[in-house]
């Protein structure tokens, strides 16, 4: 069964003016249970992890100026976020849904988190709407654990996965993979252990052809036995935030390839669900739907 991480009975933590980046952890749920894709019974509510597992990947003193709401004012604005006791809250109980949801993901083969892909938290800081890094957390956790032994992340956010490459640049047990926006955010990147930064107006074709030639040689080299998929929609041709020049169907098309590379192959794979930003909410929900279709067709 396809078992998928919901956040949207959790207190909305934004005012008013912050919230469209968040209306499709609301939206996305309703659209899956309404055509069918999804019942009841595939949701489950994530809550509040060990501290553990999140001090094995954040530093003590950062985590606790994010829970005492004590971060120094130029930390905080950093975040784009007004910081608050329910943001803080809700990006815990997100890191929650993405251990739990590896945990489905080897037992069924597959799990998802309608939140996550917070990329850009670094060990000690977070950037650009990013607090906590859930696929860290839970990377680090699974292992640690010894529920596995290699993890491959494969990171198709249009934006480089910094916080990621600087949490594991010296974790030889996880193999960083990200495939950009050369001109997005951040404009200074950390080094993941691959890179793949891709020119302004990269259309279906071409990103495509780059990613089936390099996702299967990776999988053969590295040997990972889970992989951590951020599936974020901001390579979509309409989204603000992007200079990629992906259509719907190309998007769809990414997703297909990598899910169905993991089944093929027996990769467990836990998907979070990383950025969207095009100015149409319907856009964002139906690239982000296709993500969970081909996971129940796929798979199950």
């Amino acid at each position: 069964m396809l078992k998928i991480a919901n956040h949207s009975i959790y207190k909305h933590p934004l005012p008013e003016g912050h919230r469209f980046p968040m209306l499709k952890y609301e939206l996305l749920p309703q659209q899956l249970l309404y055509e069918g894709t999804c019942t009841a019974k595939n949701f489950f509510e994530p809550s509040i992890p060990n501290d553990a597992a999140i001090l094995k990947v954040h530093t003590a003193s950062y985590y606790q100026d994010l829970k005492n709401l004590t971060l120094e004012a130029r930390a905080a604005r950093k975040i784009g976020f007004p910081l608050s006791e329910n943001l803080v809250k809700r990006e815990i109980i997100i890191a929650d849904g993405t251990i739990k949801a590896s945990a489905y993901a080897l037992q069924y083969g597959i799990a998802m988190n309608i939140a996550g892909g917070t990329h850009h938290a670094y060990s000690n800081r977070g950037e650009a709407f990013c607090l906590l890094n859930d696929q860290a957390i839970a990377a680090r956790f699974v292992l640690d654990e010894k529920k596995v032994n290699k993890v491959l992340i494969v990171d198709l956010d249009v934006h480089q996965g910094n916080g990621t490459a600087q949490i594991f640049e010296n974790d030889a047990r996880v193999f960083t993979f990200s495939m950009h926006g050369k001109s997005n955010y951040p404009f200074k990147k950390e080094k993941s252990d691959l890179d793949i930064a891709l020119p302004n107006g990269t259309e279906d074709e071409e990103y495509l052809s780059i990613l089936k030639s390099t996702l299967p040689k990776l999988i053969a080299e590295q040997q990972p036995d889970f992989i951590y998929y951020l599936c974020g929609v901001d390579v979509l041709k309409t989204d603000k935030l992007g200079c990629l020049s992906l259509s719907l169907e190309g998007c769809k098309e990414r997703d297909r390839f990598v899910l169905e590379t993991c089944k093929t192959q027996d990769l467990p794979v836990m998907c979070s669900m990383g950025g969207g930003y095009s100015p149409e909410i319907k856009t964002i929900i139906e690239a982000h739907a296709n993500t969970f279709r081909l996971a129940q067709n796929l798979f199950f």
